[in-house]
C-alpha cells in the first residue's frame, strides 16, 4: 500500500494488520493470569507492529505477516517479562502440581485423572480447578519452554534461537526435544489433547476451542493448564 507521492502508507498497513495484533493478544490470554488486561497487550503489540514495518525488507525471504508475528509476539512478551506478572506464589502452586503429577504417573504407571491429582495434593476436586485456573500464567513461552531444567533457567528458546543455525548440536538438541514433546502429547488424555491441538496447532482462541467442546471458557483454561503441567512434568528429563 503506498500514498499518492508513492510512499508506503503506514497508516493503511496498520489499520489492515490490527486484526492479527488482536488475535495474538487474545491467543496469549489463555498463558496469563487473569491480572493482565487484554488490552494492554494489545497496545504492545501494536508498537511490536510497527517496529516490523521499520524493519521489514521485502528482500529477506520471511512473508511480511509472518516476521510482523514474531515482532508483535516478541514485544508482548518483554513486556510482560518487564512487569513481574508473575508471583512467586503462582510458580510454586506450579511446580507443586507437577511434582504430584510426576510421582502420581510413578505410581499408577499412567496418566492420572483430575481427581487423583486433587487428592494427591491434598484439596478437593473443585479447589484443584479453581487453582489450575490461577496458575494459569505459568504457561509463558509456549510449548518451547517446556525443555527447561529449572525455575530459574534460561528458557529453550533463550538458550538456543539465537545461534541454532550455527550448531549442529543446538540443532540436533532441538529435534530431540520437539519429537520428545510430540510424543508427550500422544499421552494426554484425549480432551487435552484435542485442547492443545486446536489452540498450538489450528490457532484458536479460548472462546472458540469452547464452543466445540461445549464448555466454558474457564473450564478451556484449566484444561490448557494442567496440559501443560503434565507436559512440564514429563520434559523435565530432556
Amino acid at each position: 500500500m503506498y500514498t499518492a507521492k508513492g510512499q508506503l502508507d503506514r497508516n493503511a498497513l496498520i489499520r489492515q494488520y490490527q486484526p492479527l495484533v488482536h488475535r495474538l493478544a487474545h491467543h496469549m490470554m489463555a498463558k496469563l493470569p487473569a491480572s493482565v488486561e487484554v488490552d494492554d497487550l494489545i497496545q504492545v503489540g501494536l508498537i511490536g507492529l510497527s517496529e516490523a514495518l521499520s524493519r521489514y525488507e521485502t528482500g529477506q525471504g520471511a512473508q511480511f505477516e509472518t516476521f510482523a508475528t514474531q515482532r508483535i509476539r516478541g514485544a508482548m512478551l518483554d513486556e510482560l517479562r518487564e512487569n513481574d506478572w508473575m508471583s512467586r506464589g503462582s510458580r510454586k502452586n506450579q511446580k507443586d502440581i507437577e511434582q504430584a503429577l510426576r510421582r502420581l504417573e510413578h505410581q499408577l504407571g499412567r496418566s492420572p485423572i483430575e481427581s487423583e491429582i486433587a487428592a494427591e495434593l491434598g484439596l478437593s476436586l473443585s479447589d484443584y480447578q479453581s487453582l489450575l485456573g490461577k496458575v494459569r500464567g505459568t504457561q509463558l513461552i509456549y510449548l518451547e519452554d517446556m525443555g527447561r531444567s529449572g525455575e530459574d533457567d534460561d528458557g529453550f528458546l533463550d538458550r538456543h534461537v539465537a545461534d541454532n543455525d550455527a550448531d549442529p548440536l543446538n540443532l540436533l538438541g532441538d529435534q530431540r526435544l520437539r519429537q520428545a514433546l510430540v510424543a508427550a502429547i500422544k499421552t494426554l488424555p484425549e480432551r487435552e489433547q484435542f485442547v492443545m491441538s486446536m489452540y498450538y496447532e489450528q490457532d484458536m482462541n479460548l472462546k472458540e476451542i469452547a464452543a466445540v467442546l461445549n464448555i466454558t471458557e474457564s473450564r478451556v483454561c484449566q484444561l490448557h493448564s494442567q496440559s501443560v503441567a503434565r507436559l512440564r512434568a514429563k520434559m523435565r528429563a530432556h
